[in-house]
């Protein structure tokens, strides 16, 4: 069984590879929290996979969904998003619950969460895994 790490992405790519490789390489201040984030949200549901899109780290189960924010000035950043095909998104957001308010939203279509460094990663990861299972059945 291959682990989550190296489950595929999108059109048979061996996307886990390519995030391994991009991380190795990845000089970033949060590194630690960006590689506790990566495993929450790949151990939150196993149809999810992840790649390389925007040129960061991003997930995706039936779409992309979720994608790692680098260039944030404080913190680790993750953008959520429901996808790139139209539908009718009014709903989703309303059928996320979030009662720790973990959530900013940026539209009726995407959300983001910052996590200010490792001890908030661990205060808020069951909290983001919640979000995170919630958020792919609306993609």
């Amino acid at each position: 069984m291959k682990s989550s790490a190296s489950r595929q992405g999108g059109r048979g790519a061996p996307a886990g590879d390519d995030v391994q490789a991009f991380l190795d390489t990845l000089d970033h201040p949060h590194k630690p929290e960006v590689l506790a984030l990566r495993r929450i949200i790949l151990d939150a549901d196993p149809a999810i996979a992840e790649g390389i899109k925007w040129n960061a780290p991003s997930f995706r189960a039936a779409e992309w969904f979720a994608t790692f924010h680098l260039r944030a000035r404080t913190g680790v950043q993750i953008i959520l998003h429901f996808g790139a095909k139209v539908r009718d998104k009014s709903g989703a957001r309303a059928a996320i619950a979030d009662p720790e308010s973990i959530l900013t939203w940026l539209g009726d279509d995407r959300a983001s969460i910052t996590f200010r460094d490792g001890a908030d990663v661990e205060t808020r990861q069951s909290a983001f895994a919640d979000i995170i299972r919630q958020w792919i059945r609306h993609v």
